[in-house]
């Protein structure tokens, strides 16, 4: 139920299944079908670095709140209000385990991560893409 008066807007929902910030599954979806958390999983190495394992559902846990107003790593938590983890397509981590992810990260680790993303845009698919001008299979 929304009371519709410019000065006292009141929000009431009904149902416990409704998903605050739902919007962002479009850009969920979008990920999935691009399958940029596996094509990160293949291009960033961060070697035995706290924080290494699965670092494209890192990625897309950072991404999502983002998208969502994050601009802190506290500002994550975001993610795990409501159901919102369920509709993203992957289980979204904790604030602290992206702070360690993200401390983690050299120069070359950015670079790694360029690529995949850079090379998922050109290729328009989620398969092993290589950005323009480069060559190979």
């Amino acid at each position: 139920m929304v009371k519709h008066e410019l000065d006292d807007v009141v929000v009431v929902f009904d149902d416990d299944r409704s998903v605050a910030d739902a919007g962002v599954l479009v850009a969920a979806t979008l990920a999935r079908r691009l399958g940029v958390e596996a094509l990160v999983n293949d291009c960033v190495d961060l070697g035995r670095r706290a924080g290494y394992f699965q670092p494209g559902r890192k990625v897309m846990s950072l991404v999502h709140a983002m998208l969502l107003g994050a601009d802190s790593i506290d500002g994550c938590d975001v993610l795990r209000s409501g159901r919102t983890g369920r509709v993203l397509g992957h289980r979204v981590m904790a604030p602290s385990t992206l702070g360690t992810f993200l401390r983690a990260f050299t120069f070359g680790h950015v670079r790694q991560l360029d690529r995949a993303l850079v090379g998922c845009c050109w290729a328009g698919h989620g398969a092993r893409a290589r950005a323009p001008g480069s060559s190979g299979s």
